[in-house]
């Protein structure tokens, strides 16, 4: 993975020079890629995710990439729901989840491949969008979570506690988030506003928030789940309890 930014105009992309460059090494990416209305006029949307700013699903060739924008909630989208203040570019939503979402790739955990990120400045604030590679055949754990089997649900566990041993703060980690492929693999994706930190009371604040959504996508099954998912993480492997 080779992570390289290009700038037209008012527009700049941070992009993984491995995927988007051809063999002169020329990003073969333009910023009107990531604007949603680009695929939906070439009848190249595949489908769309249920939520606040629903990422789309892209045919590109061979490829079949995510693409989100970013989304405000809250009070302050009332104002603007996709505009952020500008306090610089590396300090911008896509750029920093673009750089995170790369380096837990590169530690080999479980997460989709970053493609570009776009940011357009207006002045004092700007837009943003991500692509990434889309995961194939995979569901969410909230819809899973009706049948989630003990195994299943300690992989989850397993999964979550990989990731807070290599210091990642997901601060909306939930059951949509939580993606399960064909062969029961466990996936992590939404890394908005996340980080890496020393160990802290944010991975007690991570469960929690994970038992919520629980509670919220499947009550009959919320205990019992959320039971077997923290035995997982309590005995992942390297656990020194």
């Amino acid at each position: 993975m080779r992570l390289a930014t290009f700038q037209t105009g008012q527009a700049f992309i941070l992009y993984d020079a491995d995927i988007l460059c051809d063999a002169g090494q020329e990003p073969q990416i333009d910023p009107c890629w990531l604007s949603p209305d680009f695929w939906r006029e070439r009848d190249a949307v595949l489908g769309e995710a249920p939520g606040r700013g629903a990422s789309l699903f892209l045919a590109y060739g061979e490829e079949r990439w995510a693409l989100r924008p970013y989304r405000r909630g809250g009070l302050i989208a009332r104002l603007s729901d996709a505009r952020y203040v500008w306090t610089g570019l590396e300090r911008t939503r896509a750029f920093r989840e673009m750089r995170l979402t790369a380096e837990l790739k590169q530690r080999g955990l479980p997460v989709p491949a970053p493609v570009a990120a776009g940011v357009w400045r207006h002045g004092p604030s700007y837009t943003a969008t991500l692509i990434t590679r889309l995961l194939p055949d995979v569901t969410a754990l909230a819809e899973r979570l009706p049948t989630a089997t003990p195994t299943l649900l300690k992989r989850v566990g397993r999964t979550v506690r990989r990731f807070h041993d290599a210091g990642l703060d997901h601060v909306d980690l939930n059951a949509r988030n939580l993606l399960v492929d064909a062969d029961d693999c466990v996936w992590l994706i939404d890394f908005d506003r996340c980080r890496l930190r020393a160990p802290g009371r944010w991975q007690e604040s991570n469960l929690a928030r994970l038992k919520r959504s629980l509670v919220r996508f499947s009550p009959a099954n919320a205990e019992h789940a959320f039971a077997a998912i923290v035995d997982g993480y309590r005995h992942a492997p390297g656990d020194s309890q």
